[in-house]
């Protein structure tokens, strides 16, 4: 299956980076092919060919609870997303995490998505260990 991992940093110095690297190194593991997209830079990136969509971001915001505008702006000019399964993650934060997901679980359903999975992660170790798990079919 040929899956991409898309995501959205909010700051310079941000984790999810490495997070969205390490879940998909994971989902490698379990056969599939997988691209990893740096949505804020590869604006004019393609999703149409994949068939299952992990989508990252950082929450922005005082106290978080926001995810970047670039999110809906890259997904409603990646081609055909609607009806394509997927999973939404945040890294971990101090504050709002949970808002952010929720935040972005709208924006992707927004577009037609179909969610399978949401999740706060900690570390890369624990995204790695997600992806090898993660249920793609």
């Amino acid at each position: 299956m040929r899956a991409a991992v898309v995501f959205f940093s909010g700051r310079s110095n941000d984790r999810i980076g490495d997070l969205a690297r390490a879940l998909a190194k994971g989902m490698e593991r379990q056969g599939h092919t997988v691209d990893v997209i740096d949505g804020t830079k590869d604006s004019g990136s393609r999703l149409t060919v994949h068939q299952y969509i992990a989508v990252g971001a950082s929450s922005t915001g005082t106290f978080g609870g926001k995810v970047p505008e670039a999110v809906k702006t890259f997904l409603a000019a990646a081609g055909a997303v609607a009806g394509k399964k997927s999973y939404a993650f945040i890294p971990k934060a101090a504050f709002g995490a949970a808002k952010a997901l929720a935040a972005l679980m709208k924006c992707m359903e927004g577009e037609g998505m179909f969610l399978k999975n949401s999740d706060i992660l900690r570390s890369p170790a624990e995204a790695e260990e997600i992806g090898k798990r993660l249920r793609m079919g």
